[in-house]
Protein backbone atom coordinates (compact mmCIF):
# COMPACT_ATOMS: atom_id res chain seq x y z
CA UNK A 1 0.00 0.00 0.00
CA UNK A 2 1.71 3.47 -0.48
CA UNK A 3 2.11 6.10 1.73
CA UNK A 4 -0.70 8.19 2.96
CA UNK A 5 -1.00 11.22 4.91
CA UNK A 6 -1.57 10.32 8.65
CA UNK A 7 -4.45 12.64 9.13
CA UNK A 8 -6.47 10.05 6.91
CA UNK A 9 -5.20 7.13 8.26
CA UNK A 10 -6.17 8.44 12.02
CA UNK A 11 -9.71 9.75 10.33
CA UNK A 12 -9.96 5.56 8.49
CA UNK A 13 -9.23 4.42 11.84
CA UNK A 14 -12.00 5.98 13.29
CA UNK A 15 -10.07 8.01 16.21
CA UNK A 16 -11.28 11.65 14.77
CA UNK A 17 -11.77 13.50 12.10
CA UNK A 18 -9.28 14.70 9.38
CA UNK A 19 -9.55 18.44 11.26
CA UNK A 20 -9.15 16.51 15.13
CA UNK A 21 -6.46 14.20 13.46
CA UNK A 22 -4.29 17.58 13.13
CA UNK A 23 -4.67 19.02 16.40
CA UNK A 24 -3.35 15.32 17.74
CA UNK A 25 -0.56 15.70 15.86
CA UNK A 26 0.10 19.12 16.72
CA UNK A 27 0.09 18.10 19.90
CA UNK A 28 2.91 15.67 20.19
CA UNK A 29 0.38 12.69 20.74
CA UNK A 30 1.14 10.68 17.43
CA UNK A 31 3.80 8.43 16.63
CA UNK A 32 5.17 6.55 13.87
CA UNK A 33 7.89 3.75 14.22
CA UNK A 34 8.60 5.14 17.84
CA UNK A 35 9.34 8.54 16.46
CA UNK A 36 6.65 11.84 17.82
CA UNK A 37 5.26 13.21 14.52
CA UNK A 38 4.03 16.77 14.60
CA UNK A 39 4.40 17.30 10.42
CA UNK A 40 0.90 17.93 9.23
CA UNK A 41 2.42 16.59 5.40
CA UNK A 42 3.94 13.57 7.05
CA UNK A 43 3.17 10.00 5.01
CA UNK A 44 3.07 6.42 6.85
CA UNK A 45 2.15 2.89 5.17
CA UNK A 46 -0.75 1.70 8.23
CA UNK A 47 0.10 -1.99 6.15
CA UNK A 48 3.43 -1.96 7.77
CA UNK A 49 4.47 1.37 10.23
CA UNK A 50 3.71 1.18 14.10
CA UNK A 51 1.18 3.98 14.18
CA UNK A 52 0.18 4.93 17.62
CA UNK A 53 -1.87 7.65 19.12
CA UNK A 54 -0.80 8.69 22.89
CA UNK A 55 0.94 5.70 23.14
CA UNK A 56 -1.51 3.11 21.91
CA UNK A 57 -1.38 1.35 18.22
CA UNK A 58 -4.14 2.10 15.88
CA UNK A 59 -6.05 -0.76 14.11
CA UNK A 60 -7.28 -1.22 10.37
CA UNK A 61 -9.14 0.87 8.82
CA UNK A 62 -12.86 0.26 9.79
CA UNK A 63 -16.22 -0.25 7.85
CA UNK A 64 -18.01 3.19 7.23
CA UNK A 65 -20.71 4.27 9.22
CA UNK A 66 -23.24 6.84 9.39
CA UNK A 67 -25.79 7.62 12.02
CA UNK A 68 -28.05 10.13 12.99
CA UNK A 69 -28.64 10.95 17.00
CA UNK A 70 -31.51 12.94 18.32
CA UNK A 71 -29.34 14.53 20.94
CA UNK A 72 -31.23 15.32 24.14
CA UNK A 73 -30.33 18.23 25.81
CA UNK A 74 -27.65 18.35 29.23
CA UNK A 75 -25.85 15.65 27.07
CA UNK A 76 -22.36 16.99 25.40
CA UNK A 77 -21.40 16.42 22.19
CA UNK A 78 -17.88 14.71 22.69
CA UNK A 79 -16.59 11.41 22.82
CA UNK A 80 -15.94 11.84 26.69
CA UNK A 81 -16.17 14.31 29.20
CA UNK A 82 -13.56 15.36 32.08
CA UNK A 83 -16.43 16.34 34.46
CA UNK A 84 -18.20 13.24 33.67
CA UNK A 85 -21.04 14.43 32.13
CA UNK A 86 -23.31 12.33 29.71
CA UNK A 87 -22.29 12.51 26.32
CA UNK A 88 -23.46 11.14 22.87
CA UNK A 89 -21.45 8.19 22.81
CA UNK A 90 -23.30 6.97 25.97
CA UNK A 91 -26.67 7.23 23.63
CA UNK A 92 -24.96 5.25 20.78
CA UNK A 93 -26.04 1.41 22.45
CA UNK A 94 -24.92 -1.40 20.05
CA UNK A 95 -22.86 0.60 17.70
CA UNK A 96 -19.16 -0.91 17.93
CA UNK A 97 -17.54 1.07 15.75
CA UNK A 98 -15.56 4.22 16.63
CA UNK A 99 -17.76 6.70 15.27
CA UNK A 100 -17.31 10.41 16.05
CA UNK A 101 -19.36 13.70 16.41
CA UNK A 102 -19.89 15.91 12.69
CA UNK A 103 -19.50 19.40 14.09
CA UNK A 104 -21.27 19.98 17.67
CA UNK A 105 -24.35 20.78 19.25
CA UNK A 106 -24.26 23.02 22.59
CA UNK A 107 -24.65 20.92 26.32
CA UNK A 108 -28.41 22.58 26.30
CA UNK A 109 -29.64 22.30 22.82
CA UNK A 110 -31.21 19.42 21.14
CA UNK A 111 -32.01 17.59 18.02
CA UNK A 112 -30.03 16.48 15.24
CA UNK A 113 -26.51 15.35 15.10
CA UNK A 114 -24.76 13.54 12.87
CA UNK A 115 -21.81 10.65 13.94
CA UNK A 116 -19.52 8.38 11.41
CA UNK A 117 -15.80 7.18 11.62
CA UNK A 118 -15.81 8.54 7.52
CA UNK A 119 -13.12 11.62 7.60
CA UNK A 120 -13.70 12.46 3.98
CA UNK A 121 -17.32 12.92 4.56
CA UNK A 122 -16.94 14.62 8.24
CA UNK A 123 -14.62 17.29 6.45
CA UNK A 124 -16.91 18.12 3.74
CA UNK A 125 -19.88 18.30 6.29
CA UNK A 126 -17.74 21.03 8.51
CA UNK A 127 -15.91 23.44 6.17
CA UNK A 128 -17.16 26.61 5.71
CA UNK A 129 -16.56 26.32 2.12
CA UNK A 130 -19.03 23.68 1.16
CA UNK A 131 -21.69 25.99 3.16
CA UNK A 132 -23.89 22.87 3.81
CA UNK A 133 -27.32 24.35 5.49
CA UNK A 134 -28.12 23.51 9.11
CA UNK A 135 -31.65 24.82 10.07
CA UNK A 136 -32.61 25.11 13.91
CA UNK A 137 -35.64 26.12 15.72
CA UNK A 138 -35.24 28.38 18.50
CA UNK A 139 -37.84 29.44 21.18
CA UNK A 140 -36.62 33.06 21.91
CA UNK A 141 -38.25 35.35 24.50
CA UNK A 142 -40.49 38.07 23.42
CA UNK A 143 -42.42 39.24 20.34
CA UNK A 144 -39.33 39.14 17.28
CA UNK A 145 -40.53 42.02 15.00
CA UNK A 146 -39.47 42.41 11.30
CA UNK A 147 -36.60 44.90 12.13
CA UNK A 148 -34.91 42.14 14.90
CA UNK A 149 -35.74 39.23 11.51
CA UNK A 150 -34.20 41.40 8.83
CA UNK A 151 -31.11 41.91 11.13
CA UNK A 152 -30.50 38.43 11.80
CA UNK A 153 -31.13 37.39 7.71
CA UNK A 154 -28.03 40.18 7.10
CA UNK A 155 -25.75 38.99 9.38
CA UNK A 156 -24.97 39.85 13.03
CA UNK A 157 -21.49 41.15 14.21
CA UNK A 158 -19.89 38.40 16.50
CA UNK A 159 -16.02 39.18 17.49
CA UNK A 160 -15.37 41.22 14.99
CA UNK A 161 -17.14 39.67 12.14
CA UNK A 162 -20.31 39.29 10.33
CA UNK A 163 -21.80 36.33 10.02
CA UNK A 164 -22.80 35.20 6.58
CA UNK A 165 -26.58 35.38 5.75
CA UNK A 166 -29.40 33.29 7.27
CA UNK A 167 -32.57 32.24 6.38
CA UNK A 168 -35.21 33.39 9.14
CA UNK A 169 -38.91 32.89 9.32
CA UNK A 170 -41.21 33.02 12.06
CA UNK A 171 -43.31 29.93 12.63
CA UNK A 172 -46.54 30.88 14.81
CA UNK A 173 -47.29 28.42 17.30
CA UNK A 174 -50.02 29.55 19.85
CA UNK A 175 -48.42 28.03 22.53
CA UNK A 176 -45.76 29.42 22.13
CA UNK A 177 -46.69 33.04 21.83
CA UNK A 178 -48.64 32.47 24.93
CA UNK A 179 -45.64 32.38 27.13
CA UNK A 180 -44.55 35.36 25.58
CA UNK A 181 -42.17 33.87 22.99
CA UNK A 182 -41.75 33.82 19.84
CA UNK A 183 -40.70 30.28 17.59
CA UNK A 184 -38.24 31.50 14.58
CA UNK A 185 -36.75 29.16 12.07
CA UNK A 186 -32.95 29.64 11.33
CA UNK A 187 -30.85 28.42 8.48
CA UNK A 188 -27.00 29.35 8.54
CA UNK A 189 -24.16 27.77 6.96
CA UNK A 190 -21.70 28.41 9.08
CA UNK A 191 -21.22 26.80 12.48
CA UNK A 192 -19.24 29.71 14.42
CA UNK A 193 -19.26 28.45 18.70
CA UNK A 194 -23.18 29.31 19.83
CA UNK A 195 -23.67 31.27 16.98
CA UNK A 196 -27.74 31.25 17.16
CA UNK A 197 -27.95 31.43 20.70
CA UNK A 198 -25.25 34.68 20.19
CA UNK A 199 -27.28 35.92 16.76
CA UNK A 200 -30.52 36.27 18.68
CA UNK A 201 -29.04 37.71 22.01
CA UNK A 202 -27.64 40.43 19.96
CA UNK A 203 -30.76 41.39 18.47
CA UNK A 204 -32.31 41.32 22.05
CA UNK A 205 -34.61 38.11 22.39
CA UNK A 206 -32.15 35.22 24.01
CA UNK A 207 -32.94 32.07 23.53
CA UNK A 208 -35.17 29.68 25.48
CA UNK A 209 -35.02 26.44 23.60
CA UNK A 210 -32.58 25.76 20.49
CA UNK A 211 -33.11 22.76 18.30
CA UNK A 212 -31.40 21.60 14.75
CA UNK A 213 -33.84 20.03 12.55
CA UNK A 214 -31.86 19.57 9.91
CA UNK A 215 -28.16 19.09 8.57
CA UNK A 216 -28.07 19.68 4.63
CA UNK A 217 -30.68 17.76 3.56
CA UNK A 218 -31.32 15.62 6.37
CA UNK A 219 -34.36 15.58 8.35
CA UNK A 220 -36.15 13.58 10.81
CA UNK A 221 -39.40 14.36 12.71
CA UNK A 222 -39.61 11.10 14.03
CA UNK A 223 -36.60 9.85 15.91
CA UNK A 224 -37.47 10.59 19.55
CA UNK A 225 -34.96 12.51 21.58
CA UNK A 226 -31.88 10.30 22.57
CA UNK A 227 -32.86 7.56 19.66
CA UNK A 228 -30.73 7.26 16.45
CA UNK A 229 -30.13 5.20 13.64
CA UNK A 230 -28.77 4.33 10.65
CA UNK A 231 -28.60 7.03 7.67
CA UNK A 232 -30.13 5.46 4.33
CA UNK A 233 -27.71 4.90 1.15
CA UNK A 234 -29.75 7.52 -0.25
CA UNK A 235 -29.22 10.07 2.34
CA UNK A 236 -25.67 9.28 2.63
CA UNK A 237 -25.19 9.87 -1.20
CA UNK A 238 -27.67 13.26 -0.24
CA UNK A 239 -24.99 14.98 1.90
CA UNK A 240 -22.29 14.00 -0.82
CA UNK A 241 -23.64 15.73 -3.15
CA UNK A 242 -22.75 20.09 -4.15
CA UNK A 243 -25.64 22.08 -1.39
CA UNK A 244 -27.95 24.02 -3.60
CA UNK A 245 -27.75 27.38 -3.40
Amino acid sequence: MPAIRLQKILAAAGLASRRAAEVLMSQGRVSVNGTTVTELGTKADPGRDDIRVDGRRIGAAQAARYLLLNKPPRVVTTRSDPQGRRTVMDLLHGVREAVYPVGRLDYDSEGLLLLTNDGDLAARLTHPRHGVLKVYRAEVRGDVGEDAIAALARGIVLDGARTGRAEVRRVPVAAVARRGHTLLEIGIREGRNRQVRRMCEAVGHPVVRLERIAIGPIRDRRLRPGQWRDLTAREIESLRQPPSS
